[in-house]
């Protein structure tokens, strides 16, 4: 018997080349199926929670006498800051960044609202100051009763600029 008789009884060895393809065909598909959730999980609308409450929900963020102008306190069950600008008028804003979501803090030293994730700037109307922010945080409706200051937090107003009709005067 020759080896030509043994070798073609015997199955046929998978190719180096053979495996290497299919492992890089394989990594590809997981690349491509990685890529896909990332692009669906960016572009998927996320309405922010304030959002999705029901109803008119008020929250009290404390005494008109407590705030002076120039003042900004996080007021945290509303998801929001209030802002006592320097004409006496307050503004709620939204602590969601304008560019991709990420909750901005109030920067005391600096005096303006600064995204930690990619440094878009806003001052205490809430305005842009530095990009990649391309519009002011959203705001909510702030209602003074009894000298009480009131959230209205069933839904933040998207904007474009800040306007003095936004904001809430005593």
């Amino acid at each position: 018997m020759t080896s030509e008789t043994n070798s073609d009884h015997l199955p046929e060895k998978p190719r180096r080349r053979t495996l290497l393809g299919w492992l890089w065909a394989l990594l590809g598909l997981l690349a491509c199926i990685e890529l896909g959730w990332l692009t669906g999980s960016i572009l998927k609308s996320r309405k922010p929670i304030a959002a999705r409450r029901q109803g008119n929900r008020l929250i009290d963020a404390g005494r008109v006498e407590s705030f002076s102008p120039g003042d900004v306190k996080a007021i945290p069950e509303a998801m929001a800051y209030l802002s006592r600008l320097e004409d006496g008028s307050f503004i709620a804003l939204s602590k969601t960044c304008t560019h991709l979501g990420c909750t901005v803090p109030w920067d005391q030293v600096r005096q303006r609202f600064v995204c930690p994730c990619h440094g878009s700037t806003f001052d205490r109307t809430g305005s842009v100051l530095t990009a990649p922010a391309i519009r002011p945080l959203d705001y909510y409706p702030v209602r003074i009763e009894n000298g009480l200051l009131r959230i209205d937090i069933a839904t933040p107003t998207r904007r474009e600029t800040f306007d003095a009709s936004q904001t809430t005067r005593v």
